[in-house]
């Protein structure tokens, strides 16, 4: 694992995952490497009533029931569709949820603009083509149909990115479980690849892109939605922010605190700029950031950086307001106009009132707006 940048999910949790299998007794659907339970148990961890002989870390943060729909959608025949803002883990939960049925959370189909229907069916081999004709051989199945074929989770990424031509075509694939290849004799049934039974597709699209590519009601009709909020829940942003934290740190191998009076001026920060933004009259008046707890994430995760390459080795208020401006600030002159205010109308206010790091933070944040004006 240390020679990967980044592991996936089965493979980072392999030790917890074979674990896991080895006690589980419970009914299993389809091809699935662990029941229902245990799935649920492997995304948001165990507690001390679930009896278990070893603690079970949490991976994702948020509502239990959106995972447990999201597990009894992925038992039945219909997809299931992630949807929420950016940086609500969406994606996360995806590799989570495709790691502990399948094994495998690696058969993924990125929506793009340029996406083709070859990237979720099949292509082709050319130079062996040329040499030996069109063949099973010779086809280059998509991650979408090698799910298909070994009856496991196929996952596409930003589904609306994706063109309606692209949309259509996996309409076929999730009503019908099949995909057909004309240009092969249909004489032994080579011309027709059938999903395996655990075959589903976990789908995710950002609902800032709404009008980019909409959903047909034909492709809305094959997916269970499962929409994901943006946490708002003060407690359980820390406990995301200091997950993801403490994996930059090991991955790293940085030696560095992160007091937790810091960690408070970063989640404030937010939602005073969340609440900002919901008063706003305009789009011109909110930041363009979709102020997420993964935006949160990486504005520390950059000052920790910063801090520990360039500065003390110690973060500070300072690195943070700089970081959280650096970040945040994507359009001139509107995001740093805005940010502009928010340091004198709320942060300024408040640390002359409740003083502590408040002031090293409007410093810093001054002085990063500076630069970049």
């Amino acid at each position: 694992m240390s020679d990967l940048l980044r592991a996936p999910a089965e493979i980072k949790y392999a030790e917890e995952l074979d674990w896991l299998e080895s006690i589980d007794d419970n009914p299993k659907p389809f091809s699935w490497r662990l029941s229902p339970k245990m799935v649920r148990l492997f995304v948001l961890g165990s507690e001390r009533a679930d009896g278990l002989d070893r603690e079970v870390s949490q991976k994702w943060f948020g509502d239990r029931s959106f995972v447990e729909r999201s597990i009894v959608t992925l038992a039945s025949d219909r997809g299931l569709l992630l949807i929420g803002d950016p940086g609500t883990g969406k994606s996360w939960l995806a590799e989570l949820l495709a790691a502990a049925i399948s094994r495998n959370s690696t058969q993924v189909v990125q929506g793009t603009a340029g996406t083709t229907e070859d990237h979720i069916k099949y292509s082709w081999n050319v130079s062996m083509v040329i040499a030996k004709g069109q063949s099973r051989e010779s086809m280059i199945p998509s991650p979408i149909m090698t799910a298909m074929e070994t009856g496991t989770i196929g996952r596409f990424e930003e589904l609306t990115r994706s063109t309606s031509d692209v949309q259509d075509a996996l309409i076929s694939i999730l009503s019908e479980k099949y995909i057909s290849v004309p240009e092969l004799d249909g004489a032994d049934g080579e011309n027709i690849v059938f999903a395996k039974p655990g075959f589903s597709v976990i789908a995710t699209a950002n609902s800032r892109d709404r009008g980019v590519n909409d959903l047909s009601s034909a492709l809305k009709r094959r997916f269970n939605f499962v929409r994901i909020p943006v946490v708002t829940i003060k407690k359980s942003e820390a406990e995301i922010v200091r997950f993801r934290t403490e994996e930059l740190l090991r991955r790293h191998a940085i030696e560095l605190d992160v007091p937790p009076t810091l960690l408070d001026v970063l989640l404030q920060s937010f939602a005073d700029l969340r609440a900002s933004a919901a008063a706003a009259g305009s789009d011109d008046e909110k930041l363009e950031s979709a102020l997420s707890t993964a935006e949160q994430i990486g504005v520390l995760e950059d000052s920790i950086l910063h801090s520990n390459f360039f500065g003390e080795r110690t973060l500070t208020a300072r690195a943070l307001a700089a970081s959280l401006v650096g970040t945040l600030a994507r359009r001139e002159p509107e995001d740093l106009a805005i940010l502009n205010k928010y340091l004198h109308g709320v942060v300024e206010p408040r640390g002359k009132e409740e003083g502590g790091s408040w002031p090293e933070f409007l410093e810093g944040g001054r002085e990063a707006i500076a630069k970049l004006s």
